[in-house]
C-alpha cells in the first residue's frame, strides 16, 4: 500500500468520527477535506460521485466515500474505507441494543427516554418537510408522494414499496424525457456483465426463497428473513438515511412486530447523536429485533451483522459496479429523470411514517410540544440533530 493510501485512511478514519449531520454535512467535509486540502479528486468528480450515489439505491454518504477510495487505490483501498466507515457506528450501535433491553424494565430509563422518544419525531417531521421542500416542485411529483402516502397508509405492506418506486420512477421517466437516446442506451447496456446482474438479484432471491421455505421456528429462520428485509430495503431505498426511516419502521414495527415504536425511536434517536452513516441505525434494529425473539447477546450481535451487511450490500455492490462506466451512465437523461418520481414517492413514505409515528402519543399534549419545538429548532435554527438528542437526555435526567 502506497504512502497516499495510507494517508487516505487516516484521513478516511478521522472523517468517521466527526462525521455528523447526515448526508449534506457530509458532502461539505468531503468538499472540504479530501477535495480542497488533500485534492484526492477534483470537486467535478466528487460532485458526479454524488450525483451518481443519488441516482442509486443505497446509503448516499457510504456510496460517495467508497467512490473517493476506489478512484484513489481500486478496490481493496474502498473496501477497507467501508470498514473503517460503517463499524464504529455500527458496534456502538449493536452495544446500544444489548443495553437497552438489559435496562428497558428500568423506572429511571424509561423516564429519561420519554423526551428522546418525541424528539426523534420532530426530526423525521423535519426530515420530511426538506424532503418535500426539496423535491416536490412540479405537479406530478406532487400527486406521487400524496398517491404513495394514501398507497401505504392503506395497504402497510412491505412488498408495496417496491412496487411504488418503481412506479413513480417510470411516471417521471416516461413524462420528462425526449424519446432519443436508443444509441446510448445499446452502447451502456452492451457493457453490462448480465453474471454480475444475476448475482445481484440473484441473492435476494435465494434469501427471500430459503426465509419463504424454512420452518419459522428454527433458530436459522430469524436471521434470514431479517438478511432479505435489510437487503432487499438496501435496494429500494433512494436517498439515503432520511428514507431508511419510513421503510423500517412500516415493515419492521407495523407489520412484522420485530420491535416496538419506543425501542424504534429510541434507537433512532442515539443514531442521530453519533457520526458516520445513518445506516448504521439498522445495526440498532437486527440486534432489538433478536433480543425481542430470545436470541440472547450472542443472537443480537448475530442479528447487528446480518443487519448492516444485509442493507449495505446492495449500495456497495452498485457503486463498485457501476464506477466504470458512469461516464456513459450519467449520459441518459431517462434514467436521472426517474430519481425525480422516486424521491416523491419517498416523500410519501416519509409522511405515512410520520402519521405512524405520531398515533401513539394519543392525547399526551407534552409530546406533540416537544416534537414541535424539536422541529422548529431544526428548520429555524443552526442547532444540529445531536444537540437536540443531548437536550432531550439532560431534560429526561433533570425532570
Amino acid at each position: 500500500m502506497t504512502n497516499k493510501q495510507l494517508i487516505f485512511l487516516r484521513d478516511v478514519t478521522l472523517y468517521t468520527f466527526t462525521a455528523f449531520g447526515g448526508p449534506q454535512a457530509h458532502i461539505a467535509v468531503l468538499l472540504r477535506e479530501f477535495v480542497e486540502k488533500r485534492r484526492y479528486i477534483t470537486e467535478e468528480e466528487l460532485m458526479e460521485l454524488n450525483a451518481l450515489a443519488q441516482l442509486l439505491p443505497g446509503p448516499s454518504s457510504t456510496q460517495t466515500l467508497v467512490g473517493i477510495a476506489w478512484k484513489v487505490g481500486g478496490l481493496r483501498l474502498a473496501i477497507i474505507t467501508f470498514l473503517i466507515w460503517i463499524l464504529p457506528s455500527a458496534t456502538i450501535m449493536c452495544l446500544a441494543a444489548i443495553s437497552y433491553n438489559m435496562f428497558a424494565n428500568k423506572a429511571k430509563f424509561t423516564e429519561i427516554l420519554r423526551f428522546i422518544q418525541p424528539i426523534a419525531v420532530g426530526i423525521v417531521a423535519y426530515a420530511t418537510y426538506s424532503f418535500a421542500n426539496k423535491f416536490l416542485k412540479t405537479r406530478v411529483s406532487t400527486m406521487l408522494a400524496i398517491g404513495s402516502l394514501i398507497a401505504t397508509l392503506i395497504l402497510q405492506n412491505a412488498y408495496a414499496f417496491p412496487l411504488l418506486i418503481l412506479l413513480g420512477g417510470i411516471i417521471s421517466s416516461a413524462l420528462e424525457t425526449q424519446p432519443q437516446e436508443n444509441e446510448l442506451r445499446v452502447k451502456l447496456f452492451s457493457n453490462v456483465n448480465p453474471n454480475k446482474v444475476t448475482y445481484f438479484i440473484g441473492i435476494l432471491l435465494f434469501f427471500a426463497a430459503l426465509g419463504a421455505l424454512i420452518n419459522q421456528t428454527s433458530v436459522f429462520s430469524l436471521p434470514i428473513r431479517l438478511f432479505e428485509n435489510f437487503y432487499r430495503n438496501g435496494i429500494l431505498i433512494f436517498g439515503g438515511g432520511q428514507v431508511l426511516v419510513p421503510l423500517m419502521y412500516t415493515e419492521f414495527v407495523s407489520v412484522k412486530h420485530y420491535l416496538t415504536s419506543s425501542e424504534f425511536l429510541s434507537g433512532y434517536a442515539l443514531q442521530q447523536a453519533l457520526p458516520g452513516p445513518t445506516f448504521s441505525f439498522t445495526s440498532f434494529l437486527g440486534g432489538i429485533a433478536m433480543g425481542n425473539k430470545g436470541g440472547g447477546i450472542i443472537g443480537q450481535v448475530f442479528g447487528s451483522v446480518v443487519a448492516v451487511i444485509g442493507i449495505n450490500s446492495p449500495g456497495l455492490i452498485l457503486i463498485l459496479f457501476i464506477v466504470p462506466f458512469w461516464n456513459d451512465l450519467k449520459k441518459i437523461t431517462r434514467i436521472k429523470n426517474s430519481l425525480s418520481g422516486i424521491n416523491a414517492v419517498a416523500v410519501g413514505f416519509m409522511a405515512t411514517a410520520l402519521i405512524l409515528l405520531i398515533r401513539p402519543f394519543g392525547l399526551n399534549w407534552m409530546a406533540y410540544l416537544i416534537m414541535t419545538c424539536s422541529f422548529l429548532i431544526l428548520n429555524f435554527t443552526k442547532i444540529k440533530t445531536p444537540v437536540v438528542i443531548i437536550i432531550g437526555i439532560v431534560l429526561g435526567l433533570i425532570f
